[in-house]
């Protein structure tokens, strides 16, 4: 009997794709009887994502009732709390951070555009919380930094960032079902794509941070260990725990189960709209903060990582509509192909190609601190991070780079006119 019909049948698949959270639910919906008239589930997320934004800046519990009020989901799971899988898989983001900030852009999100319930509640829930596209991306960039990037096994404790982080998120899930229940009932299609943020995605999104990190990494050029995997994948299967996935109730995803899920997970894949729009916003917002004759590394990168991946995801590109990449990119990468048929050329090769993806991540980190690092939901890295990486947070530096930036901008207004034009 194959993995597949064990312990993950379709089935299963099935079950968790119709399932949501009905322990944070039944609270979520009590505490959301008790509010008053203009206190709605749109409301109560603006006041959530600005609440848990303050409380990490200022190293405290967020000042909410509603964590309170699940007071009981805090614990680690008895078998979450190896300090030393913990250790070695927050490693993997301290040691690789700028290879993941790129995975982060190029791939895992790619990944959660290309669902079309997930794309749907992306694109409806940042526009009427945020009015921004990509602010959730700096959401889940400061969550990839507070789970994986201070180098602290107890982020995970109870009163940890990444504690905090992962209930905040499970609340927060519960106030986007409780939200497109009030406003899209009539148009969600429930037996379709399940409730929102349903355990299947939830699963899905655990993969992405972790399967589908090392397949961006290994494109990259960086390979990560056995056992950096399985420690990697461990510590995110006790973040998983903490934000409800109920594949991560009982015990952590090890790497048997990569197969099997990836497999299933495969079918996902879709086009529409919603994914489009979120995967050309995400595109103008990376290229916007690339160096002059580098603006279309972005999409050259989303190509890269896609080439030859497998269970159906080389088609991700062209279900998001992603343009075609830089043609010295597209040269770059051939060369890569052919120089890796003969194994003295590689080394060289791959070495170009890992200092452009530096490149990239170190620019991504600056665009989430230049546009986020003040308002609704503040991004911001640890100074020892932003050392290593070589990024200044200061006001005077973000300054700076912003008219450097509006510099890059007008120059590049009379190309992008002439191009208007030609199309």
């Amino acid at each position: 009997m194959k993995d597949h019909e064990g312990r993950w049948p379709e089935e299963k698949f099935r079950q968790l794709r119709q399932q949501a959270d009905p322990d944070i639910d039944k609270v979520v919906a009590e505490y959301l009887a008790a509010q008053p008239a203009d206190r709605g589930p749109l409301e109560l997320v603006k006041a959530m994502i600005e609440e848990l934004a303050r409380a990490k800046r200022e190293a405290r519990p967020p000042a909410s009732g509603i964590f309170e009020a699940i007071d009981f989901a805090r614990d680690l799971p008895e078998w979450g709390d190896d300090k030393v899988l913990l250790a070695t898989g927050q490693a993997v983001f301290a040691d690789y951070g700028l290879y993941q900030s790129a995975a982060l852009f190029c791939k895992c999100l790619p990944m959660a555009y290309v669902e079309v319930s997930s794309a749907k509640v992306l694109a409806g829930v940042s526009n009427l919380a945020t009015h921004s596209l990509t602010r959730r991306v700096a959401e889940t960039g400061q969550m990839l930094v507070d789970v994986m990037g201070l180098k602290a096994t107890d982020t995970l404790a109870p009163g940890g960032p990444g504690n905090t982080t992962a209930i905040g998120l499970r609340i927060l899930h519960s106030f986007v079902r409780a939200l497109v229940n009030e406003r899209y009932a009539d148009h969600w299609e429930t037996g379709r794509f399940g409730p929102p943020v349903n355990q299947e995605l939830l699963l899905a999104t655990i993969f992405d941070f972790s399967v589908v990190t090392w397949e961006a990494l290994d494109s990259m050029g960086v390979v990560l260990t056995e056992e950096q995997r399985a420690a990697h994948l461990y510590t995110w299967s006790v973040f998983g725990h903490l934000m409800g996935v109920e594949a991560c109730r009982d015990g952590p995803l090890t790497l048997d189960d990569i197969e099997p899920v990836s497999e299933r997970l495969g079918r996902l894949y879709e086009s529409s709209d919603e994914g489009r729009r979120l995967m050309a916003r995400l595109l103008e917002e990376m290229e916007e903060f690339m160096y002059l004759g580098w603006r279309k590394l972005p999409r050259s990168l989303v190509h890269w990582v896609f080439r030859d991946a497998a269970y159906g995801a080389d088609r991700v590109p062209e279900l998001l509509g992603v343009p075609k990449p830089a043609w010295w990119c597209t040269a770059l990468f051939t060369v890569a192909r052919a120089a890796h048929r003969r194994a003295r050329l590689a080394g060289p090769v791959d070495g170009v190609i890992r200092w452009l993806v530096r490149k990239a991540g170190r620019h991504i980190v600056v665009a989430l601190i230049d546009r986020h690092s003040d308002g609704q939901a503040a991004f911001r890295i640890p100074e020892e991070l932003a050392r290593a990486w070589r990024i200044k947070q200061s006001s005077r530096a973000v300054k700076t780079r912003s008219i450097r930036r509006n510099v890059r901008q007008k120059l590049r207004a009379p190309a992008q006119g002439l191009k208007g034009l030609r199309t």
